[in-house]
């Protein structure tokens, strides 16, 4: 049977379409996927992400542990900022992409996904079993049964939001957050992140304080045009900003560098696990690079179609992740293509049910965001 988040009673009260997602029964949509992804586009739009998991990484070797076990260069983060990063296999492969949220000098929450819950504090685990001798003063908690976690995102978020905490949330920029309240008395560590290409929040507060803290924002944000929203739409918003997803853009054989996470790839820090591989394969040059690309005929493509030569004749790469664009109005796809294809304005097939439906590569984001 599916687990269930706090607020699983609220999704079926607001008639939430329920799916088994990642063994976790969750709304993939409420009143429609176009619906609730254009609100959140131009007012609000609220999440459940509490299947999320939280793990409390804390003590004297807190920083040089996560610096060893992550790509992204944990010590240059300072207390109340966020920093999204990947883990890696010592082949160089993804474990996971997750966010880092530094509480403290020596106290760290580790967000990652849900699916991978199991796997990534397994592997956390191991690594600090294998290193305990250099990294002694490290403690490592699975909390995920701890947290209630809400992402409101939208132009209008911060207005939402702004009326259920004292905390000047106009104070917190991108990738930074603050420890304080909600509704009150309920604790909650507020985080101008999210994976929506919006401005917005993730709320983390008590797993049993989800339920009130859903309810108050949608109280106050359904004025303003905020509504519920489900995974069907927070797959459409993410995919209009190429914002990988673990199992489609990122998995245990893809490597940072070809998934185009060299951004949070620093080779110039010291030794991380998975390191010696990813500069192997950056000074050999990849085969491959993760492309967006846009349908030229009518079609929509879908992950794990391939991308073809025009004439048909020679396998070019594989779709990841597709859909017909909301805000574009366009049907749009990120997929994996051989370098030589790779280029903006490459003109490509994509094979739907043994159709050859013209496309062309084009830069990502889709969607771009006025500054």
């Amino acid at each position: 049977m599916p687990k269930r988040t706090a607020l699983h009673d609220e999704h079926v009260r607001l008639g939430g379409r329920m799916v088994d997602f990642g063994g976790w029964d969750l709304p993939v949509q409420y009143t429609g996927i176009i619906d609730e992804h254009l609100a959140c586009r131009g007012a609000a739009g609220l999440f459940d992400v509490s299947h999320m998991g939280e793990f409390l990484v804390e003590g004297a070797d807190a920083e040089a542990f996560l610096d060893y076990a992550v790509t992204n260069q944990v010590s240059k983060t300072v207390p109340g900022q966020a920093q999204y990063t990947a883990m890696c296999n010592r082949a160089g492969g993804i474990v996971d992409d997750l966010v880092l949220y530094r509480r403290g000098k020596d106290r760290f929450l580790v967000v990652v996904n849900a699916a991978n819950i199991d796997k990534d504090f397994s592997h956390l685990d191991g690594l600090l079993q294998a290193e305990r001798s250099r990294f002694p003063g490290v403690k490592l908690e699975n909390q995920s049964t701890a947290y209630s976690q809400i992402a409101i995102q939208g132009p209008k978020a911060e207005l939402i939001l702004q009326k259920l905490t004292s905390t000047k949330l106009s104070e917190i920029k991108t990738y930074r957050f603050a420890e304080g309240s909600v509704c009150g008395s309920i604790p909650a560590l507020l985080a101008r992140t999210g994976y929506t290409g919006e401005d917005g929040f993730e709320v983390y507060c008590p797993w049993s304080d989800g339920p009130t803290v859903w309810r108050a924002l949608l109280d106050a944000g359904t004025p303003s045009g905020l509504k519920p929203c489900g995974l069907g739409a927070r797959d459409t918003l993410r995919l209009e900003m190429k914002y990988p997803l673990y199992g489609h853009e990122l998995t245990d054989e893809t490597n940072p560098i070809e998934a185009g996470l060299g951004w949070v790839t620093k080779l110039d820090k010291g030794d991380f696990v998975g390191k010696e591989k990813i500069e192997a394969l950056k000074m050999a040059g990849i085969r491959r690079k993760l492309v967006g690309l846009e349908l030229t005929e009518r079609g929509i493509p879908r992950q794990g179609y391939r991308v073809m030569s025009l004439d048909g004749h020679t396998e070019l790469g594989v779709l990841t992740s597709g859909t017909q664009s909301p805000s574009l109005k366009k049907a749009i796809g990120i997929a994996y293509v051989s370098n030589g294809h790779a280029e903006a304005e490459t003109e490509v097939a994509v094979e739907i049910r043994g159709t050859l439906v013209r496309a062309k590569i084009i830069p990502t984001p889709f969607l771009k965001k006025k500054s």
